[in-house]
């Protein structure tokens, strides 16, 4: 391979301690956790005590090639602020880090700017979970806007995930108009198995907003490898935005409990269905150029027992 590979979408965590619409998310053994009323393999097994390190994920990285990767956060993982700063020092070339706060209830603009002023330069909302029973928490609310305001006089970049379809984006349309200089990124590729998934792919006809790819393997995990259909998505997605505003992203470590780490990139550098410069676009350099990675590792290629 002649190109540079970057995961635009992973999580890392020490341990999984939290409640995310009243259910326990909790960290048992042998990869597994208490998820939310049922026992799921959150983790593959091997990672016998549950923790999601950053040594482990390098790793696979170095393994699989992959030069960079983007660390995003969601509730059901628990708030990993802590952790992800420990990270991005240790490790600053490898790893981007997004920060996340409280957004369930109010007083997350002090949350945001704290973290800002800790050095993060991203911010992660899973606005997915922001449907909540009590009352949805908008977008475009006065404290979203004032932070948003805030992130973009500053150059901080939003991470962000959307419920399903085009719940939420006549709320990200207005936040993109309010702040057009604020970068943003919209994971799980639209959530492009739903209904409606296109309408998040064209918020990045902005010049601003960029689409990630993390979980794509998860959402055609009933089709499963090579997965044409998500091949077929990501090239109606470039025909709709263009391919330069597309990422790959693996979720990992949650889809390589089906899968290894290197087949949720190799589907793509594969398949005879996009030209060699699509996939040095989705694959690295779109992520490269949004996220401003440098000085990159040249990764060589190890020989596996069984070749």
């Amino acid at each position: 391979m002649d190109y540079t590979i970057i995961d635009a979408h992973a999580h890392l965590w020490l341990r999984q301690d939290t409640v995310v619409d009243g259910l326990a998310i909790r960290t048992l053994e042998n990869g597994r956790s208490e998820f939310m009323g049922e026992i799921r393999q959150m983790v593959p097994p091997f990672m016998v005590d549950g923790v999601n390190s950053a040594e482990v994920f390098l790793s696979n990285m170095d393994y699989a090639q992959v030069a960079a990767a983007v660390i995003t956060q969601e509730y059901i993982d628990g708030i990993q602020n802590e952790y992800l700063a420990e990270v991005v020092a240790r490790y600053p070339g490898r790893f981007f880090v997004c920060g996340m706060c409280e957004f369930r209830r109010p007083g997350y603009l002090e949350q945001a700017k704290e973290l800002i002023s800790q050095g993060f330069k991203a911010i992660k909302i899973p606005a997915q979970r922001l449907l909540l029973k009590e009352g949805r928490v908008m977008l475009n609310c006065e404290e979203m806007m004032e932070m948003f305001r805030y992130m973009e006089e500053r150059e901080i970049m939003l991470s962000i995930d959307l419920a399903d379809g085009a719940v939420q984006v006549p709320e990200m349309e207005e936040v993109i108009r309010e702040c057009p200089r604020l970068k943003i990124a919209i994971g799980h590729f639209g959530m492009v198995t739903r209904p409606e998934w296109q309408e998040q792919i064209k918020l990045a006809r902005h010049p601003n907003v960029m689409i990630e790819s993390g979980g794509i393997t998860w959402l055609f995990n009933d089709e499963f490898y090579p997965f044409n259909g998500a091949v077929q998505a990501i090239r109606e997605a470039a025909d709709l935005v263009g391919m330069e505003k597309l990422m790959w992203g693996s979720d990992y470590p949650r889809t390589i409990t089906a899968i290894t780490y290197k087949m949720s990139y190799d589907f793509i550098s594969k398949t005879p269905e996009l030209t060699e410069a699509d996939k040095r676009l989705f694959l690295g350099e779109n992520a490269r150029n949004f996220y401003g990675f440098a000085d990159l590792p040249q990764l060589p290629y190890i020989k596996n027992m069984s070749e």
